[in-house]
């Protein structure tokens, strides 16, 4: 079973919106970016959301533009033995500290999951924390939930009422 690892937080001082994932993907592993699959749908949401064309800029613009927008981007998962991509397959797992990242983040209004798997540890992690902010349960992004994009759309919408 292979090790994965997550990537570094994207955020900054200006942060109000941070979106966790769980881990990232084979995809993802392979070209050092996040939610890199081709049939992950992650940026064509926030393209829709924040109503600018992520898709069509390069990697490290879609990461200066979410920054921009005051959204930053990490994963619950710090690290763990997965076969293939799926969340189901997550092992051996071990957290990242949000808590940690948290108090680096003043200006943190909305934690949003990207996934049921990410929502669950995420909110286990956080604890009673999670009262000090706007929590947003999305659908995830991947291929692999196949709930239509236009019912994840009406969900990731949520984001929408904190970006600039």
């Amino acid at each position: 079973m292979n090790a994965k690892h997550c990537f570094p937080p994207v955020v900054d001082k200006h942060t109000e919106i941070l979106i966790l994932g769980s881990l990232p993907g084979d995809a993802s592993l392979a070209q050092q970016q996040y939610y890199a699959h081709p049939q992950n749908r992650f940026w064509h949401l926030l393209s829709d959301v924040l109503q600018n064309k992520l898709v069509e800029q390069a990697y490290e613009q879609r990461l200066q533009t979410l920054l921009e927008h005051r959204i930053g981007l990490w994963d619950v998962v710090a690290n763990a033995k997965r076969e293939g991509s799926l969340d189901s397959q997550i092992k051996s797992r071990q957290d990242n500290d949000l808590l940690a990242l948290l108090t680096q983040l003043t200006s943190l209004k909305t934690i949003a999951f990207n996934g049921g798997t990410a929502s669950k540890l995420g909110l286990k992690i956080l604890g009673s924390n999670a009262s000090r902010y706007r929590i947003l349960q999305l659908p995830s992004s991947s291929p692999a939930f196949t709930l239509a994009y236009a019912a994840k759309l009406a969900q990731w919408k949520q984001l929408s009422l904190q970006t600039i």
